[in-house]
């Protein structure tokens, strides 16, 4: 029998601590417990919210960008780790599922950067972990490509999550794969601002691209759509434009990001949120995804699976394979370094027991 569930989900429309990671996971479960004092179930932050989002790309030469890639490398997570195991452990403490945007570093080259989410489930474990598979336009002077590993739906108490990083949903083949996994509750994240164009000369509005795309999803897939930007506070303005006044035009000029809920028909439910900082709350009942399934349902009777076939590679990527080893070394299969709960119970890794780290947080 279909179970279908009801919760509220926060969208948080906030700023990192620019380029500071400690304080910045501190916020992140501060806002956790926050949120969950609120009632919501699922907490979603934005693209790369740990902890930083690199726009000084968008206006700065590359030549004259080294030191600021030498910050985001310093500021990157690892997973698993320290950070994340705090992430997990705010996640588990407070019962509510977590999607969060990093910055991940690579143990095989300091100089490897992915645009990584997460999505931790209540019980503090790693249930997805997805590389964004190409960075866009100017962000490929920061982030390396990922991979189709994390390209999944999450079948969770709270129904099939799953979630895409900025440009991806304009990716009809993306979305596609997310819809072709049963997808009922998908999460969108986004930077503050995406400078495109000097805002003197176009201003490109990126709030209305994001609306765009995810009324799109919503129609196309039937799933509620978390969306979610980060926010730029005065003091990363300032970090990024001391000295510079063209700099600061440009981030003070372009049009900023926005985040919304939107349902199965593509209505907006809560929000827009966009020029301050704030939590956004919805609530969300999987049923709704059930109607509109009748008149379009691109995974079920509403397409010809014998006329088009989709093929995802879902291997990780890296940099060597060692011959003699288990296929499962080889996949993102470590991400979950137990957690020992109140009792001093360690939790299972949501892939499974086995070639589990021995850390814990």
């Amino acid at each position: 029998m279909t179970k279908y569930r009801q919760f509220k989900a926060a969208a948080m429309h906030v700023a990192p601590v620019f380029l500071d990671t400690p304080r910045t996971v501190s916020k992140a479960c501060a806002l956790i417990r926050e949120a969950a004092d609120n009632g919501a179930k699922l907490v979603a932050f934005s693209e790369t919210f740990v902890s930083a989002f690199p726009i000084w790309s968008a206006f700065g030469a590359p030549i004259h960008n080294h030191a600021w890639f030498r910050r985001l490398a310093a500021s990157v997570v690892e997973v698993p780790g320290p950070e994340i195991a705090r992430i997990r452990a705010a996640a588990r403490d407070n019962d509510v599922m977590v999607s969060i945007g990093i910055n991940e570093g690579s143990a095989a080259s300091v100089g490897c950067i992915w645009n990584s989410n997460l999505l931790i489930g209540q019980d503090g474990a790693i249930l997805n972990h997805h590389r964004k598979l190409v960075p866009t336009f100017w962000e490929k002077l920061s982030w390396a490509n990922g991979d189709g590993a994390g390209l999944r739906v999450s079948d969770t108490d709270l129904g099939k999550v799953g979630m895409l990083i900025c440009g991806e949903n304009f990716n009809p083949l993306a979305r596609f794969t997310m819809i072709a996994q049963g997808e009922q509750v998908h999460v969108s994240s986004y930077p503050p601002v995406w400078p495109a164009y000097d805002p003197k000369e176009i201003a490109y509005d990126v709030a209305e691209g994001i609306r765009v795309r995810a009324n799109a999803h919503c129609l196309e897939a039937k799933v509620f759509n978390i969306v979610v930007s980060s926010f730029m506070d005065e003091a990363m303005i300032e970090d990024m434009a001391k000295d510079d006044p063209e700099a600061r035009r440009v981030l003070m000029d372009s049009p900023r990001g926005v985040s919304m809920v939107m349902s199965p028909t593509g209505k907006v439910i809560a929000g827009p949120m966009q020029n301050e900082e704030g939590v956004l709350y919805a609530d969300i009942d999987t049923e709704a995804c059930v109607e509109p399934k009748q008149l379009h349902d691109l995974a079920g009777a509403y397409n010809r699976f014998d006329v088009f076939k989709l093929t995802v590679d879902r291997s990780a990527n890296r940099p060597v394979r060692f011959e003699g080893v288990d296929d499962a070394d080889d996949a993102r299969r470590h991400d979950n370094a137990p957690l020992a709960d109140d009792r001093g119970i360690v939790r299972e890794s949501a892939w499974g027991a086995e070639r589990l780290l021995n850390g814990a947080p």
